[in-house]
Order: structure tokens, then C-alpha cells, then sequence
């Protein structure tokens, strides 16, 4: 591993700390991890935030930084705890903006946490690709793209809420070549974001390869087997069981650290757990009820931060 690979893994993340989460009826259509609850809506609000604070607790005891940001009472925005999705910052000082799929998603954009992220850091361009909502065209942030920051490749599962043309001028930005692909579920409903499918970094990626139109198995796979030190080669049980919604990020010790939650990593063989052994930390956390009411898990809650420091 080189000293340009370990730059090139997030060590600062930020999460939302929710408010008032619950499930979102808006986004239900399309994404198959959803469940909705016939709980109590305050006591699912609050399990979530308990879950949340643990998750914290799990990663700073990991010696990982968060950022912490309270959530807005008003508006309503009940999938707020998924930031990764309104936003990505990379190393050059780039911050994007996303189109996002449901009306309350939208609303999660907050021009007080860029104003944070400009203070602590140094933001010299800010790309506002959320102009394509007006024509029905998302690209819903690192829920829709998978970077390969090492090797300058972004992956994408194309979606109603992953649009190609989106993707397209997003890696053009960015100077990213793209890989977009088609994936399934076993009934046919397009996977909703490429995240739940694959996670990628310099030390351990995971993919599920039978989720991937036969059409488009090859050149994925080649692509991540050119450019990947070790595979999680992941099946649609593990998937559902959000395996490869997982991020691997650096702590303040420098050691690279695999976030997952703890269904995702009980989905795993020992073959598998003993391949992440030998390449990271893996940092388990318990989030049943946001994996289960709001269909993502703990990558979908992280945001990271590449920025570069004032």
C-alpha cells in the first residue's frame, strides 16, 4: 500500500444526527430495502437516534473523526441521517451538488453545512448538478456512484434515480472515467443506488457480480479486478442483507477501518471475514431500524470528507 493510496481514503467523515426519522413514502417505490413499519412513529424516531449515537460511540472509540450535524426540526426530512446523497467532496477542494429523485430529499441540501465544510476547509469549486431535477434527471451522490479515487474510476448502476447523462457530465467534472452498468434484483426492479451493490478502496472492495446484467458482468469485473487489491465476491442474500453497503476510511491512527453494520457483516462467510482480516479493521455497527425503515445502511449514513485543509 503507498502513502498516495492512503491519501487517497476519506480519514474525516460527517454524519446527520436525525430528528425526526421515519419512513419515507416518497421514496419507497423504488427502493426494495425498504420496510414500512406498523410501529409507533415517535418510538422508531427515537430507536434511530439511539442507533445513531451508538454508531458514533463504535466509530470514535475506532479513533474515526466525525463531524456531527444536528438535523433541521423544519422541514421534515426523514431520510436526512443519508447525507451521501446531497453531496461529495474530493481532494482537488470539489464539492457537488445532486438531483435528487423525492420532493423531501431535496430538502436535506443545507447551505449551512457547505458554509461548515468552507470554514474548516478549502472549497474552491462547488458544481450544482441539482439543476437537472427540473427535467426528472438524478444522480443521487455516492448512493448512485462508487468512486475509485486510487485509479480515477467511478461506478454506476443505472436507475430512476442513477441517470446516465448525469453520470456522464459528473465524471466529466471530475475527470473520472465512468463505468455505468445495469443490476437487478431477482424480480426485476433495477437496484435503486450502486452502493448497496459494491464498495471499492485501496485495501478491500466487495461486489456482487450475479445482481449485474449478463451483458455488463465483464467489463465491470475486469475493470475491478484490474484495479482492486482484494474482492469480496458477494451473493444477492449478502446484498439484501446490505454487505456491500459498506466504506472503508482511515482513522487518526492512519489504519484503514471497514464501517459496516452488523447485519451486513453476520451475512458474511469466515472466508470472507478472514480476507477483511488480512486487509482492515472491520468497525460494526447496529442499525436495524434505519436499515429497515429507511432501506440503507452505514455507508449510506457516511458523507465523507476529502477536502483539503485551510
Amino acid at each position: 500500500m503507498t502513502k498516495k493510496q492512503y491519501i487517497d481514503m476519506a480519514q474525516t467523515i460527517l454524519m446527520v444526527r436525525p430528528s425526526d426519522f421515519g419512513y419515507n413514502s416518497e421514496t419507497a417505490a423504488s427502493n426494495a430495502f425498504q420496510s414500512e413499519s406498523l410501529g409507533n412513529e415517535h418510538e422508531i424516531a427515537i430507536n434511530a437516534l439511539r442507533e445513531f449515537d451508538a454508531m458514533v460511540e463504535v466509530l470514535i472509540k475506532n479513533h474515526i473523526e466525525v463531524i456531527i450535524i444536528e438535523d433541521t426540526e423544519s422541514p421534515h426530512t426523514p431520510d436526512a441521517v443519508f447525507p451521501n446523497n446531497w453531496f461529495s467532496t474530493h481532494e482537488d477542494g470539489t464539492v457537488i451538488l445532486y438531483p435528487m429523485m423525492a420532493p423531501n430529499r431535496r430538502l436535506e441540501r443545507r447551505s449551512d453545512i457547505l458554509a461548515i465544510l468552507s470554514s474548516k476547509y478549502a472549497v474552491h469549486e462547488v458544481y450544482d448538478l441539482s439543476v437537472h431535477e427540473v427535467n426528472d434527471r438524478f444522480l443521487e451522490g455516492t448512493g448512485s456512484i462508487v468512486f475509485d479515487h486510487v485509479s480515477r474510476i467511478a461506478y454506476a448502476a443505472l436507475s430512476e434515480r442513477t441517470n446516465r447523462s448525469v453520470f456522464e457530465e459528473c465524471c466529466k467534472l471530475l475527470r473520472y472515467e465512468p463505468i455505468a452498468f445495469r443490476a437487478f434484483h431477482e424480480d426485476g426492479l433495477p437496484i435503486y443506488h450502486t452502493n448497496v451493490l459494491m464498495h471499492v478502496s485501496p485495501v478491500i472492495s466487495a461486489i456482487c457480480k450475479e445482481m449485474i446484467h449478463q451483458e455488463d458482468q465483464a467489463y465491470v469485473m475486469e475493470s475491478l479486478l484490474q484495479h482492486s487489491n482484494a474482492i469480496i465476491h458477494l451473493d444477492s442474500m449478502q446484498v439484501h442483507r446490505f454487505a456491500g453497503n459498506m466504506l472503508c476510511v482511515l482513522n487518526s491512527k492512519r489504519e484503514p477501518c471497514l464501517i459496516g453494520s452488523k447485519t451486513g457483516f453476520n451475512s458474511l462467510t469466515n472466508q470472507q471475514m478472514n480476507l477483511i482480516y488480512q486487509s482492515c479493521t472491520p468497525v460494526s455497527v447496529n442499525i436495524p431500524t434505519i436499515e429497515s425503515i429507511g432501506g440503507g445502511s452505514a455507508r449510506c449514513m457516511i458523507a465523507e470528507i476529502a477536502l483539503p485543509h485551510r
